[in-house]
């Protein structure tokens, strides 16, 4: 008599953490996000002390000229999987930008050219990628979805599980809370709490007049490095005279 052996208990999927969906999250005001594009991340960085900027590698995949702006839409994937990308077309909201937590996986893509086109059917405006795509050709012809990631590679992913949507996951080594701000250009992608915005785009806007001023006087020669000379008189700096 030959005995059945069933599935492995512990290959079960378990619902809590690591296995769930939220459907509803807060977004910011419309106005506030739009405002904040108003300006380009490396000033947005500066103001949030340097700290909340994600790591160089994830960058923009599908041109100079796309770049991402809105509300997170977070998905924290197994590696190697992407099932939890799919559910996320059909829970986000236009305007939000899906930000994907690969769990470090650097051999498989999670999305590629029928998600991007399924997104922008949506009105999802964008991706931001800790980990690998693919069919970037098919991407680009779309035209007008940014897409930000660490690379390209042909391999494709399973659709099994596990996975989150709208919890807080880490994408270039920044923590994204569901409805945080996401901006990302030529220069790279910052992340702006949610909580925190419109404070920070009164802060930007009350600085702007200045920057631009001292901008305009750098472009046109007129500066001066005295500033440096005291930083380094302050500090201590050991000031040697090679003439002699």
């Amino acid at each position: 008599m030959t005995t059945q052996v069933g599935k492995p208990k512990t290959a079960e999927m378990h619902p809590g953490p690591g296995f769930r969906i939220r459907t509803h999250i807060d977004r910011p005001p419309a106005e506030l996000i739009a405002a904040l594009g108003a300006f380009e991340t490396p000033q947005i960085s500066d103001l949030m002390n340097r700290l909340y900027t994600m790591t160089a590698e994830i960058r923009g995949l599908t041109g100079p000229n796309l770049q991402v702006l809105g509300p997170a839409l977070t998905v924290k994937c197994y590696p190697g999987d992407n099932l939890m990308v799919h559910k996320a077309l059909d829970v986000a909201q236009p305007g939000d930008i899906v930000v994907i937590d690969t769990n470090d996986s650097r051999r498989t893509a999670v999305m590629g050219d029928l998600v991007a086109t399924k997104a922008r059917h949506r009105g999802i405006a964008g991706f931001v990628v800790d980990g690998l795509i693919r069919d970037l050709p098919g991407i680009l012809e779309l035209g007008d979805l940014p897409v930000y990631a660490r690379g390209v590679t042909p391999v494709g992913p399973l659709h099994r599980g596990p996975g989150e949507i709208n919890h807080p996951v880490v994408a270039g080594g920044i923590v994204v809370h569901p409805g945080d701000v996401v901006i990302g250009d030529l220069n790279g992608v910052v992340v702006v709490p949610g909580d925190f915005l419109e404070e920070l785009v009164g802060r930007l806007q009350a600085r702007s007049a200045a920057e631009a001023a001292y901008t305009e006087a750098v472009a046109r020669g007129e500066f001066s490095n005295t500033w440096v000379d005291a930083t380094l008189k302050e500090a201590g700096v050991l000031l040697e005279d090679s003439s002699e």
